[in-house]
């Protein structure tokens, strides 16, 4: 593919913020970020050619660093769309960062008990399904997914491109026994607000016991700048109702994201903002994520 057809597409994406900080807030020991993704170095890790965008070389040593900074003990590394179905990128970096690292793969049915074991041994505990990056799994393959990677006890994380989405998906969620992640709190906009048919989606979701909420990159979803107060009635409403269905990620490096890129400290810092109690912050970032993706 020529760098001129590339651009167009698979467009470069903006990097993150680089200018490390700490935050204010203070996490707790064994704090999970659910959240964050490797990319390249590129030469080595090539990137899909059915992407639709082109991040920035973002390394599991800058992550490390970035984790150190904030204070963050483990993590869990989603696989990132631009490099499509080949998971080592990821692999690689769980092996790197050893056992305070999980990761979630993104792979197509079919893949093969031997494979899928080998990728359980790698430090997988879930796999992807997204509307928003190609090169993936569609949600056609949301129920042969769940049963071949329910055995090793593996969650489907799903990405929406809206909630809108969501309600289609209420039954079929419904059918298959895996626990089931969403993505972004669903992407419920804060405009959209606690009336909408997104968000009565995932508090009915919620009620199934299977259904986990992620609270991260939820900059994309408001429409007010930083803190981000119209996402605040969501949020609350979600941890008020199940508190032990909430996690936390950075969503570093922030990957297709064209607003004022996010300091890492500053969203660390929105923590208390969302969940004002210290109980249910832990656990938010370490008892509910050390559950789900099966830390000591």
């Amino acid at each position: 593919m020529s760098s001129s057809t590339e651009s167009l597409v698979a467009p470069p994406c903006q990097g993150p913020d680089r200018a490390l900080r700490r935050p204010h807030f203070q996490m707790p020991r064994n704090a999970v970020d659910c959240h964050a993704h490797v990319f390249g170095p590129r030469a080595r890790y090539p990137f899909s050619e059915e992407r639709n965008y082109t991040p920035e070389d973002c390394t599991v040593e800058q992550y490390h660093e970035l984790l150190e900074m904030l204070g963050i003990d483990r993590c869990v590394l989603v696989h990132g769309g631009a490099n499509g179905t080949n998971n080592q990128v990821t692999l690689d970096a769980i092996r790197a960062l050893g056992p305070r690292a999980r990761g979630v793969a993104v792979i197509r049915p079919g893949l093969g008990r031997a494979a899928l074991e080998a990728m359980h041994a790698g430090g997988m505990r879930g796999c992807r399904i997204s509307s928003v990056v190609r090169g993936g799994a569609s949600f056609d393959d949301l129920e042969s997914l769940a049963d071949e990677v329910g055995e090793f006890g593996w969650h489907v994380l799903l990405h929406l491109k809206s909630s809108n989405e969501l309600r289609a998906l209420v039954p079929r969620l419904k059918g298959i026994s895996n626990a089931f992640v969403l993505d972004h709190l669903g992407h419920v906009r804060g405009n959209e607000g606690l009336t909408s048919d997104g968000f009565a989606a995932v508090m009915e979701l919620l009620e199934t016991d299977r259904c986990w909420v992620k609270l991260a990159s939820l900059y994309r979803s408001s429409s007010e700048p930083y803190p981000h107060v119209d996402m605040l009635p969501l949020i609350h409403a979600v941890v008020r109702a199940r508190p032990d269905r909430v996690i936390w990620g950075s969503n570093w490096p922030h990957p297709i994201y064209a607003g004022a890129m996010p300091n890492d400290a500053d969203l660390v810092d929105l923590i208390p903002l969302w969940v004002p109690d210290i109980e249910v912050q832990h656990q938010m970032l370490v008892s509910n994520p050390s559950s789900l993706y099966g830390f000591d």
